[in-house]
């Protein structure tokens, strides 16, 4: 093979990795985790490895979708944002036409694996894909883009409820109340790092909104979790591992609360990043019901 095409296909290959964010798999974890809750309380423990096949891979491939709609749909204000003015698109790594195949490619394998499972959940898969290709453009119309986001993280457990047992009962919408929660809580930290640039650019979030009284805010929230997981282990007669799980749960809260206390960007994206912590404990307290 050619040493030029060989180059050629080494940058594509890195273009890819950089704008499904393959090398920041946070996304990816704080995506699967609340996918777990679900699927192992919807399977009364162990899933079939069919659905843990497709689910896990649903997570991974539509995480992915949604970060190249998203570099996308920012094409035009990325390039002014700290964080993000070295994104593919910006840099010239990746076309837009290239990314709007990519995006194609990704939605095509989702569908595949989701064609694999019943009609009802294949029905419940649409509204998952318009979650998630439209959160990126509700940055530019409402204040609440992390409410949309919450739901597009959360609509898999629907999913998951469904295809498990036919339907989606109580419990199904509260673990979903609960991650969109979390997810704006969490999220709202993450928009904390850009409040300034995204001010001077006119792009909302719920940091933007919440203004001074995000920490506080953003801690009820935080509240309202654990008090809405509390209530389904209530439901489902979870014990002292559960229990002990969201005690946990609760620390790793207080300290992100810690950490985002002054506002600073490195501390604001540092808690964000620790949410992946909140979630894998909560599903080994959820495992650990079942063993």
């Amino acid at each position: 093979m050619p040493s030029s095409l060989m180059s050629t296909l080494k940058q594509k290959w890195l273009a890819i990795k950089l704008i499904t964010r393959m090398d920041k798999p946070i996304g990816t974890y704080l995506l699967l985790w609340p996918t777990y809750w679900a699927l192992w309380i919807a399977c009364d423990g162990w899933p079939n490895i069919h659905l843990l096949i497709v689910f896990s891979l649903g997570v991974f491939v539509m995480r992915s979708a949604g970060c190249v709609i998203n570099d996308i749909a920012d094409m035009k204000v990325d390039g002014k944002v700290e964080r993000t003015k070295n994104r593919p698109l910006i840099s010239g790594l990746i076309t837009k036409e290239e990314a709007l195949n990519l995006f194609g490619v990704l939605v095509g394998i989702a569908l595949g694996l989701v064609l694999t499972l019943s009609w009802p959940t294949i029905y419940l898969s649409v509204i998952a894909l318009l979650l998630a290709a439209s959160y990126p453009f509700m940055k530019r119309y409402t204040q609440l883009p992390q409410v949309v986001l919450g739901a597009a993280f959360s609509w898999g457990m629907i999913m998951a409820f469904s295809e498990a047992q036919g339907e989606v009962p109580t419990i199904a919408w509260l673990l979903f109340l609960a991650n969109l929660l979390w997810t704006v809580a969490y999220d709202t930290m993450y928009a904390m790092v850009d409040r300034d640039d995204d001010l001077v650019i006119g792009v909302k979030s719920t940091a933007i909104l919440f203004g001074e009284h995000d920490k506080r805010i953003i801690g009820f929230m935080q509240l309202l979790v654990l008090g809405l997981l509390l209530n389904v282990g209530d439901m489902l007669a979870f014990g002292w591992p559960y229990q002990l799980s969201l005690v946990i749960a609760a620390g790793l809260f207080a300290y992100q609360q810690m950490l985002i206390a002054n506002r600073e960007r490195d501390k604001c994206f540092q808690a964000f990043l620790h949410n992946h912590w909140v979630g894998m404990v909560v599903f080994i307290g959820i495992f650990v019901e079942y063993l």
